[in-house]
């Protein structure tokens, strides 16, 4: 049943009412059910919140979150995913939840991710990005098949008045439902360069170097685009673009102080709800075809490559042993299949199983992360060897970003297919895995052709 107006400020207001004889911060959560709203233009009303806004859909297209503002922020350098668990768990402990519904990504969600490599030293490219930051919105609009809800998230303290934090609470977030969409149009691109394209194919004959000298199983590399904008690019208009052009992918965006980093990545990382977990394992790559008779003919070529099969076979292993240490009735195909989007590719196949009693979402990403499809084989030797050799800081790109809720739900993909909004520019990333008979030439053509998702959304030339 959907609540009305002046009862939902009813419950916000007995929420409030009821902790003022706490002498501890504590959270305070209230849920309701909506008539249908316009997630982009939500997103876009809470730019007063810049720098604390999030949004994510899911493959599917069958969820959406999108958070403003910040309730409480977890940051964490040192046992990122253990100390991120740790402080999630303590302010649940004390938490007021009014959520009737308990429908996947309602009441308290934490939305976020972590660094691709917390040892790799940062160039400035990513400052506003920690190793890790996640954070309950104080507004939070979910999505989830054809419902609408909205949880508000307040975190309160002793001295804090009741009655003008209720006051300015329903005033904005009543602006926040009111807010519609609005394209940034006249925002065009200036200039487009790649960053170092040869030093790339150089960095990717010497891992095959390493590979042939047994020092190194596969290794993932990636390389840098750079596109400037003639005005500040919005980032609702670049989720916009992405969600109409990638409907098969995972659509996100973090903002973080200045910037905002967003992305359509067709690889998750993992999903548990109920207690079921889902892994993939996406690896091996090539372009769609012109016509439908050369896209079968390039499917076929895949799927019987043996480069490619080594290649997604290492991420396929690692994935099992991962999730088998996690869970119970765990099962993995056979063989892969191929999975289309709409400028690539892949060779594709799930892991699934029942999550072991006592196991949390985050221990199953930090196990998982990076995956050989990421990082490479050995994993050690593959990170030492993009510490080393890689000439710029991934930051964020390759990394865990996703959601989890107070009921053991959540979702985490891969942030690949993506891209560092910065005012009026975007750096663009894009990545390979490198394996013993990789042709640089090759390769390079490869990340060519996953710079396109984000070149299309932003308005850039193929």
């Amino acid at each position: 049943m959907i609540e009305t107006t002046s009862f939902y400020h009813e419950k916000l207001y007995k929420a409030l009412s009821n902790r003022k004889h706490i002498d501890t911060p504590q959270l305070i959560s209230v849920t309701t059910k909506l008539d249908s709203v316009d997630s982009l233009g939500f997103f876009q009303a809470g730019k007063v919140y810049q720098g604390e806004r999030v949004y994510w859909t899911s493959a599917d297209t069958m969820f959406t979150l999108v958070g403003v503002g910040s309730a409480y922020t977890f940051e964490a350098e040192q046992d990122r995913f253990f100390s991120t668990r740790q402080m999630w768990n303590d302010v649940l402990a004390e938490a007021i939840i009014d959520n009737p519904y308990r429908i996947p990504g309602t009441g308290p969600v934490a939305l976020g991710g972590f660094s691709f490599d917390p040892l790799k030293e940062e160039n400035g490219t990513w400052k506003d990005f920690p190793n890790s930051k996640v954070l309950i919105p104080m507004y939070l609009l979910t999505e989830w098949r054809d419902e609408t809800y909205l949880t508000i998230n307040m975190m309160i303290h002793p001295d804090d008045n009741e009655d003008e934090l209720f006051g300015h609470v329903t005033e904005e977030y009543q602006s926040l439902l009111a807010g519609t969409f609005i394209h940034d149009d006249d925002v065009t691109v200036t200039n487009q360069e790649e960053v170092r394209p040869e030093e790339f194919k150089e960095i990717v004959a010497k891992a095959t170097d390493h590979i042939k000298s047994n020092r190194l199983g596969k290794v993932v590399l990636a390389r840098e685009m750079i596109v400037s904008f003639s005005d500040d690019r919005k980032a609702s208009s670049v989720i916009r673009q992405l969600k109409e052009e990638q409907t098969q992918s995972y659509i996100f965006a973090f903002e973080s102080g200045d910037s905002c980093f967003v992305g359509a990545t067709p690889e998750r990382l993992v999903k548990v709800e109920d207690n079921e977990l889902l892994s993939t394992c996406l690896a091996g790559t090539v372009p769609r075809g012109n016509t439908p008779k050369e896209d079968v003919a390039l499917g076929e070529a895949l799927i019987h490559d043996e480069k490619n099969l080594q290649e997604h076979d290492f991420v396929v292993q690692m994935i099992k042993k991962a999730v088998t240490g996690c869970c119970e009735n765990v099962h993995v195909p056979n063989s892969p299949v191929l999975y289309p989007l709409r400028n690539l590719q892949h060779l594709y196949t799930p892991v699934s199983g029942t999550l072991k009693e006592g196991v949390s979402l985050l221990e199953v990403v930090e196990k998982l992360h990076p995956t050989p499809a990421l990082g490479g084989y050995p994993r050690e030797d593959s990170l030492q060897f993009i510490r080393d050799y890689e000439p710029f800081h991934r930051g964020w790109y390759a990394s865990p970003v996703g959601w989890f809720d107070s009921y053991q739900n959540g979702e985490f993909a891969v942030a690949i297919r993506s891209a560092l909004l910065k005012k009026d520019q975007a750096i663009l990333f894009s990545g390979c895995g490198v394996v013993e008979d990789s042709d640089p030439d090759e390769e390079y053509k490869e990340t060519a052709v996953k710079f396109l998702p984000m070149i299309h959304a932003l308005g850039g030339r193929e």
